[in-house]
């Protein structure tokens, strides 16, 4: 039998993506003027995130390569057989199927796109050198561009569309913190807790988003030791009085994360926890009330700083202040242009989605020791921002139990 080395599978009827085709059109449109200006044949996207945000398909690897080929009249995805129909049933524009039967089939498919010797667009930040080399042996191209810091600029800019769909992220996750809260008493364990959020969060997901598919939706919850790191995974350990929690959210709707984050204690707070839970309220307020058009990451950054070394502080914080949001995850990160970092210039401009959650940890044996932690997320707006997450912060509704 004379197997292929790729094929297109149109099996089925496209499905309802998260964004109308209008909107992907424009994106698009958008990478075709880069695509333009940059003098760029085709590009060949291998991340999660820039395949998500052009083509609404959001792939599942386990070891196999994926792709999406922009060329100046065509999007096509790349995907393996084992996926079959679904790629191209939830995908805007075409999608080929790859086999196994031969090896590097997947760059023998993406030649079929842009045929060789073009100048071919990539993604430094994500392709393999494996990969990279493939590229260079299949595609033989006349030249490549890394194209990802010009995408990651345009996904930074959301679209009303966008900006929509985390506004309805952000109510999710604020429907898990509710689910979180209630189920907090002494002696439940965390990983009991986390899962009633995560709960929660996919069933409210579901009836919002009847024609979605439903991925990755998960809570951090931890208490006591383990809230020193924002990101410290759940455990079995049971929840006592007195403990500091950390409520983290995060809710997958059509791979745009959004997120919840709050401090809270078991059934009291010390004096000294309080103090410092206030503190970090207070540079919270401080840092929301900064984030407006016309103001840099950087200086954003340096004026928290300085509020919390007038309060001996700042030598507790563990990371920067906040992040974009839109195609996120912890599997592909977010726009690492748009952090409140002291490193980071960039200018806050309308449009653009971003969090503000300081964070500090203090160590185990001293007063207060705990990692503290408040998280909201901001539309930047033509005059100021816009708060979409609706979950109230600080002592007077997070002392629960």
């Amino acid at each position: 039998m004379e197997r292929p080395e790729f094929s297109r599978f149109h099996n089925g009827d496209k499905a309802a993506l998260p964004f109308a085709p209008a909107e992907y059109d424009a994106r698009l449109a958008g990478l075709r003027e880069i695509m333009s200006r940059d003098g760029v044949d085709a590009c060949v996207f291998t991340s999660m995130h820039n395949i998500a945000y052009y083509s609404g398909f959001l792939y599942c690897s386990f070891g196999r390569p994926y792709g999406l080929v922009v060329t100046a009249s065509e999007s096509v995805t790349i995907s393996a057989g084992i996926d079959a129909g679904q790629p191209w049933r939830r995908c805007h524009g075409d999608n080929i199927t790859y086999t196994d039967w031969k090896r590097d089939n997947y760059w023998r498919a993406i030649l079929s796109v842009t045929g060789p010797g073009q100048v071919i667009g990539y993604e430094a930040d994500h392709i393999n050198m494996a990969q990279f080399a493939s590229l260079g042996e299949f595609l033989t191209p006349s030249k490549t561009v890394n194209i990802a810091p010009a995408t990651m600029r345009q996904r930074m800019h959301k679209s009303a569309a966008e900006i929509a769909l985390i506004r309805e992220g952000a109510r999710v996750a604020d429907v898990g913190g509710y689910a979180i809260r209630d189920a907090v008493r002494e002696g439940t364990r965390e990983i009991d807790v986390a899962m009633a959020g995560r709960d929660a969060m996919e069933a409210e997901i579901a009836r919002a988003f009847p024609d979605a598919e439903y991925r990755d939706t998960w809570v951090w919850f931890q208490s006591g030791l383990n809230t020193d790191g924002a990101h410290n995974p759940v455990t079995a350990r049971k929840l006592e009085r007195g403990d500091i929690l950390s409520l983290n959210t995060f809710p997958m709707i059509s791979g745009y994360y959004t997120a919840l984050e709050r401090t809270m204690f078991v059934g009291e707070a010390d004096a000294e926890s309080l103090r410092i839970w206030e503190a970090n309220v207070a540079a919270h307020e401080y840092g929301m009330s900064l984030l407006k058009p016309g103001a840099t990451c950087a200086e954003v950054t340096h004026a928290i700083n300085d509020f919390f070394a007038e309060r001996d502080l700042l030598q507790y914080r563990s990371f920067g202040y906040g992040h974009s949001f839109g195609v996120l995850s912890h599997y592909y990160g977010r726009e690492a242009g748009l952090e409140l970092r002291e490193d980071i210039d960039t200018v806050l401009e309308p449009g653009m989605v971003i969090s503000m959650e300081p964070m500090l940890t203090i160590p185990e044996g001293q007063p207060g020791a705990g990692g503290y932690r408040e998280h909201d997320i901001l539309i930047i707006k033509e005059e100021g921002n816009e708060n979409i997450t609706g979950y109230p912060y600080g002592p007077g509704f997070n002392i629960v139990g």
